[in-house]
């Protein structure tokens, strides 16, 4: 059965935010291209959920999270099983320091 793909509000601020910046610094095209990329990379999570690799930050934490890179980002996810879903948490920019992802979940 094929799960569904949630975005949290959390993380749909992140690509707004990861939009913004790329359309103020680089282009609108490019910034376009990268969210839709990024969208696009966790459509493979609707067949095969456990593809990504475990996220190490969060492996003390109830649900096993799990993570997809496009470029200098992580997709953080994990399976909602309950509710058939694969939960985008966070679209994280590699460049920054890990801490702060932590202190995001």
């Amino acid at each position: 059965m094929e799960l569904k793909i949630y975005w949290t509000d959390y993380s749909k601020n992140e690509l707004k935010k990861i939009f913004s910046h790329n359309k103020e610094n680089i282009s609108t095209i490019v910034a376009t291209t990268l969210i839709l990329a990024i969208e696009k990379k966790t459509t493979i999570l609707k067949t095969h959920p456990a593809i990504g690799q475990k996220e190490e930050l969060s492996k003390n934490r109830i649900q096993e999270f799990r993570y997809l890179t496009v470029k200098n980002y992580k997709i953080i996810y994990w399976v909602n099983k309950e509710k058939n879903r694969i939960e985008i948490s966070d679209v994280f920019d590699t460049r920054r320091n890990p801490i702060k992802m932590k202190e995001n979940k």
